[in-house]
């Protein structure tokens, strides 16, 4: 069981899909805390200095999927907190990390979202 999972499923255009991996990738660069807007919420998260990183790339069925996954562990001082203002802090790290989870849907919508305009311009 996870702490929190989010996804979003939508169909979005090239433009709003730059839109969206450029803020990430603009969150990325500078680091430390990062919000990135996901219609209609606001997501924010703790950028770490490295990551675990996996791309996939997929073609089946007529379909091209890209995935894009960045991992980093939460603190293990966020997990040991005793205080109930430490507490707060380590559900909100772990809600936030957990939110990356939606930045990798949202990139792999988006490319979806992309590839339906390229298919049909083929």
């Amino acid at each position: 069981m996870t702490d929190l999972k989010f996804e979003q499923k939508r169909s979005l255009s090239r433009l709003e899909a730059a839109d969206q991996l450029a803020a990430l990738a603009s969150a990325l660069r500078q680091g430390g805390d990062a919000e990135l807007e996901i219609d209609p919420w606001k997501l924010s998260l703790r950028i770490p200095d490295d990551f675990h990183s996996e791309i996939e790339f997929e073609v089946e069925d007529g379909e091209i999927e890209l995935e894009i996954e960045l991992k980093w562990p939460i603190t293990s001082a966020a997990r040991t907190a005793p205080s109930p203002a430490t507490e707060e802090r380590t559900a909100t790290k772990r809600t936030t990390a957990k939110r990356a989870t939606a930045k990798r849907t949202t990139a792999k919508r988006a490319t979806a979202a992309a590839k339906g305009t390229a298919a049909k311009k083929s």
